[in-house]
């Protein structure tokens, strides 16, 4: 019986080797658009910092004079306990509060799974690198994958998932 007729029959079990199709490699998430990551990080900024600002301004150095008098300490505070939130927020949901209102979820893009406590850390610092610097600030618009400077450092991406 010739090859034809036992697969019309139903009786072939499966092709010929020349003919088996390769699995395909998972795509790699797409990062999120700069205008959705631009908005959650302003109202993170809100949410987050300036809470934080106040209380170290007001209620630990006492005023702004003594905020004045005492800057480096003052913004050592500040720096510190706002990469806790941060990074125990990424590490912990995938998501800071700004990133929740934009259904926006930190991945690592190879597993897609929430990135480990040195990604997240390393993501940080490289975040505050490229908003002081300006190459920093023009990488998203130029990558092909709409990738920032502590995306392509971190190994991380931030996802859109509405």
């Amino acid at each position: 019986m010739s090859r034809w007729r036992k697969v019309k029959q139903g009786k072939a079990e499966e092709a010929p080797a020349s003919k088996k199709e390769r699995p395909e490699a998972p795509a790699l998430p797409v990062c999120a658009g700069v205008g959705l990551r631009l908005k959650a990080f302003l109202t993170d900024t809100f949410m987050i910092t300036m809470p934080i600002l106040y209380i170290i301004i007001y209620l630990i150095m006492g005023s702004r004079e003594g905020f004045r008098e005492h800057l480096a300490e003052g913004w050592l505070y500040i720096i510190v306990i706002h990469m806790s939130i941060v990074v125990l927020l990424w590490r912990l949901k995938g998501q800071t509060p700004g990133m929740k209102a934009y259904d926006l979820y930190l991945v690592d893009p190879h597993d897609d799974a929430k990135p480990g406590w040195v990604k997240c850390l390393l993501r940080y610092v490289m975040m505050q690198t490229a908003i002081l610097s300006g190459i920093g600030l023009i990488l998203p618009f130029v990558m092909r994958n709409n990738e920032a400077l502590q995306d392509i450092v971190s190994g991380t991406c931030i996802v859109h998932r509405p």
